[in-house]
This record gives C-alpha cells, structure tokens and sequence, in this order.
C-alpha cells in the first residue's frame, strides 16, 4: 500500500512560515490587548508619546504571541472547529511556533520591563498563565476567569509601564477600569466558547457550555457583562470631564454609549444561537464592546489621546474582514 505524502512544512525563516504564523496571532484580535495596555497606560503619571508608542506595540503583539503559545496546546479540538489554521493543517512545526511564541512574548515583556522593573516579575506571571490555561479551558468553571485573570495583568503592566513606581493613591477609576477588563474579557472567552460547542465535545474539554448547555451558559454570560458594563460606568464617572477638551468628553461619552449598546446587543443574539457556526455574531459584539468601552475611558483620561485611539477602532474593523473563516472570531 503506497503510503500518503508527506504535508510539507515552512520552514522558521520563510515567507510561509511568517504567514502562518500571523494567521495563528489572529491580528483581528490584537486589538484587544493594544487597547487594554493602553487603558492602563491611559491613568498613568508619566507618559510621553514615544513610551506610548512602544507600549501600544508591545500590548498589541502579546495577544498574537499568546494566541499563538495557546493554540499549541489545543490542536486536537482546533482540528475540528477551524481546520484552515496552519498548526492544524500541519504545515508548521508546533515546536517552531513554541518557540517563535516564547521570544516574541518575552520581547513584549522586556518592553514593559524597560519603563518599569516592575513588570519584568509580572510578565513572567502572565507568561506561565498563558502556557497553562488549556488544562483550566477543560474544565467548565475554569477557562473565562482563568483567561481573565492574564488580560487583567497586562492592564495592570500597562498602568506600571507609566509610572516609575507604585503611586498611591492609586487613581479613583484604576479599580473600576481594571473590573471592567476582567469582566468584559472573561464574558468574551465564555462566549468565544459557543462557536467550539461540538469540537470541544469531541475533543474532551468540558467548557461551560459543553456541561450545562447554551441557555445557562447565556445566563452566567450575562452576569459577565451586566458587571463589565456596571464598572465602565464607574470608572467613566470616576473621570471628571475635562472643560479644557468638550469634544474628547463627547467622544469618550458616545464610545461608552456604543459599548453599552454593543453588550446589550451580544446578549439578546447569545439567546438565538442554536448552532455553532451562529455564534460569531454575537462574540463580534462582544469584542465592539470592549474595545469601544476602554477606548472611551482611555479618552477620558488622555483627551490627547482621542484620534490615535479612534484610529484603532478603525484598524479593528479593517483587520476583522481579513479573518480567514467569517464563522471564527
């Protein structure tokens, strides 16, 4: 029996390895951690554009890179809900991606750590997160809050990255910003969650979902948002209105307002979904919501702020109609 050819790889240094990898970062999705950086940033003493500017491509990459480490971990379900990644198709070494991941990650860690030492201790935390979050996906009460938790740090490192040293007291909205981002990301994760419903079921990972079924799962989802949506406001009303910039106070007020919206529109399509392939509608809200919600709170604080962050709005919404699958967010 002639045995089945060989699928060919990429090597680390060609061109095909480089498009595969950045399909595997999902650059669609890096958004969402350019913008969490940047809201931590956002309340900051000590900011200078070139700082930001770094800061915001560190945050940016460390969701790919991450994205990347993860999806090593979880071949055997993403061979059935997104065959066309390139980790599954076989067409790049998992070991070349565990390694490419590992130096990109600790690149975007150096960064941080570069403004303050601080942040060398807790993008080695997050680091350690992100290549042990599988086991914790596996389990139904485990994978949003454990995800969550890793986001919440790289707000956390992007709020120490301007600054030289913990300031007390801490600014009135940290607190609520950094809920916001807790919440807001973990309901983004449980709901990411329904569009692997049946490969997770054939895969063996027991999300929340796959145990109690969508309509429960449509209840916890909406606990999530109901407390990301209560935080973004506190934190927006813990940020006075600057007399000096009423069009940044418009537009961060209007971006609360469309996040607000977005949520609420995530939820309802939460409780229409029957299919897997349904799903991507309502995890695109999900994600208007919370890049709309910290761009509007990150305004607030950095008025001067308000063209690059609308900026990143838009290159969102160009990098979404680029995905590969339109069934995958």
């Amino acid at each position: 029996m002639a045995s089945s050819p060989n699928i060919s790889m990429f090597g680390t240094g060609s061109i095909g390895f480089l498009r595969a990898y950045l399909v595997t970062m999902r650059p669609y999705l890096m958004v969402l951690s350019g913008i969490t950086g940047m809201a931590g940033m956002s309340l900051a003493s000590e900011v200078s554009l070139p700082k930001s500017g770094l800061i915001l491509l560190a945050s940016f990459l460390s969701y790919g890179f991450g994205q990347a480490l993860t999806d090593c971990f979880q071949i055997d379900t993403d061979r059935i809900s997104a065959p066309y990644r390139p980790l599954t198709q076989g067409v790049v070494d998992r070991s070349h991606v565990l390694g490419v991941s590992l130096t990109g990650l600790a690149f975007c860690v150096l960064v941080f750590a570069a403004a303050n030492p601080l942040n060398l201790l807790l993008g080695a935390i997050a680091a350690v997160g992100l290549a042990t979050y599988t086991p914790f996906k596996r389990r139904w009460w485990g994978g949003p809050w454990y995800n969550a938790w890793i986001v919440a740090v790289l707000f956390i490192m992007g709020y120490l990255a301007g600054t030289r040293r913990i300031e007390t007291p801490f600014p009135p909205s940290l607190p609520w910003i950094l809920a916001t981002v807790f919440f807001g990301y973990a309901n983004f994760v449980l709901v990411g969650y329904y569009k692997d419903i049946g490969a997770d079921t054939q895969s063996g990972y027991r999300t929340l979902p796959v145990v109690v079924g969508r309509e429960i799962s449509a209840r916890v989802s909406d606990i999530l948002a109901g407390a990301a949506a209560v935080a973004l406001l506190v934190a927006r009303l813990r940020i006075p209105d600057g007399t000096d910039f009423p069009l940044s106070n418009l537009v961060s007020w209007s971006l609360i307002a469309a996040a607000l919206g977005a949520s609420l529109r995530s939820q309802l399509l939460l409780t229409t979904i029957t299919r897997d392939a349904e799903a991507h509608r309502a995890i695109g809200f999900v994600v208007h919501s919370y890049i709309l919600g910290l761009s509007g709170v990150s305004i607030a604080a950095r008025p001067g702020w308000t063209g690059p962050l609308l900026a990143l709005y838009l290159l969102f919404l160009i990098l979404l109609r680029t995905r590969p699958s339109r069934s995958q967010i």
